[in-house]
């Protein structure tokens, strides 16, 4: 099993991070594959496949922690680039709804 579960949904209340700007004031740690749930049930090769898919956007995937599970909000395709890779950890960027108030744009 490469991550705890899939799911199709962003459960947690709106955060206001959307932008990759948003979120670079979190530092990016750890997070194992298998701890993950994800909010998306799709993906696009395409996105899988191209080498430049991160590009334009940020180079870590952004996980929400919630009521004490972390879902993958963004990033399906860099985490599954890790799990081809036979790696269980990837580095991510960590929103912690559990200890701080959600934000707001």
């Amino acid at each position: 099993m490469i991550f705890k579960a899939v799911g199709d949904t962003r459960p947690y209340p709106d955060h206001g991070l959307v932008t990759p700007a948003d979120w670079s004031g979190i530092a990016p740690r750890q997070v194992r594959l298998d701890q993950l749930v994800t909010t998306k049930t799709t993906l696009d090769l395409s996105t899988l496949l191209d080498a430049d898919s991160t590009f334009y956007g940020d180079l870590f995937p952004h996980v929400v922690r919630w009521r004490g599970e972390l879902y993958l909000e963004d990033g399906l395709h860099r985490a599954l680039r890790t799990a081809l890779h036979h790696r269980a950890v990837v580095h991510a960027r960590v929103l912690d709804l559990d200890r701080s108030p959600a934000r707001t744009a």
